[in-house]
């Protein structure tokens, strides 16, 4: 596939699920943000087309229509796609994980709970970028649909516990689409069970439905914490779906792309 111009992106925006709970609302959030890539199998009159954003892909189109090695640049990353392109994926790749995974809309509003003391819970704010960056690797992916941490500082759609200036805790929309808000989760491993995330999640929540939106939530079926945590925040389970971790290309001289952050809560649970 090649990679096509963003600003070619509304023209293909039917080819993508709009309006909708969980990742499909990749496309519109990659629209807003201009946070992603778009691909096709060719610039003109393409059969299928592809969006990708922080490890996480759109496919949609005629699989029939793909050339060997076409889906390369898919490779280590979490496709959703039709069943159609299952053939196409197992051919392309030399493993294709199903994950399956649980969207959750938000439908209760849970009082909001008291934080330890010393610990402040409020919207983040661009001043605090260096503060979601120093938040360490394994937490690195939190940022990775806003394109780094200055951007998602910036965004408005982050809230975050801190104490004494040190990020404890974050919650952020991870996919912004036109009704839904597709959030994550994050807390330092030390501040773990102290209610820090649900009270960023509880503030954020309100700050969605202040912008007209509802908030969904997504992770693993077998993520146990993340599961309840949304139940705790007062989501409740919409559907479940199966997305597809791919591995290496098989084709030939073909070398697969960087493996993408594994997420471990919020919009994509572990």
């Amino acid at each position: 596939m090649i990679e096509l111009p963003l600003r070619e992106l509304p023209s293909y925006l039917r080819w993508f699920p709009s309006g909708t709970a969980g990742p499909t609302s990749l496309a519109e959030h990659v629209l807003a943000t201009r946070t992603g890539r778009l691909w096709a199998d060719r610039a003109d009159r393409p059969r299928t087309v592809a969006i990708t954003c922080a490890g996480h892909v759109l496919l949609s189109g005629d699989p029939g229509a793909l050339q060997p090695g076409a889906l390369a640049p898919l490779a280590n990353r979490y496709v959703l796609a039709p069943a159609r392109f299952l053939p196409a994926l197992g051919s392309a790749f030399d493993r294709v994980v199903p994950w399956e995974r649980m969207v959750y809309v938000h439908a209760e509003a849970p009082a909001r709970p008291r934080p330890p003391r010393g610990v402040t819970v409020r919207r983040v704010v661009e001043a605090d970028a260096t503060a979601l960056a120093v938040l360490g690797a394994d937490s690195a992916w939190i940022q990775a649909s806003w394109g780094g941490p200055a951007r998602l500082a910036g965004s408005g759609h982050a809230w975050g516990a801190f104490h004494r200036g040190r990020l404890l805790a974050v919650a952020c929309t991870y996919f912004l689409g036109s009704r839904y808000e597709d959030i994550a989760v994050v807390t330092v491993p030390e501040h773990r069970r102290e209610q820090l995330a649900l009270s960023c999640v509880v503030a954020l929540c309100a700050g969605v439905e202040a912008r007209g939106r509802t908030t969904s939530w997504t992770c693993s079926r077998y993520n146990r914490p993340s599961r309840l945590l949304a139940w705790t925040a007062g989501f409740r389970l919409e559907r479940e779906y199966v997305h597809y971790a791919t591995g290496t290309p098989t084709t030939k001289g073909v070398s697969g792309s960087r493996k993408p952050a594994a997420p471990v809560g919020g919009v994509s649970g572990a």
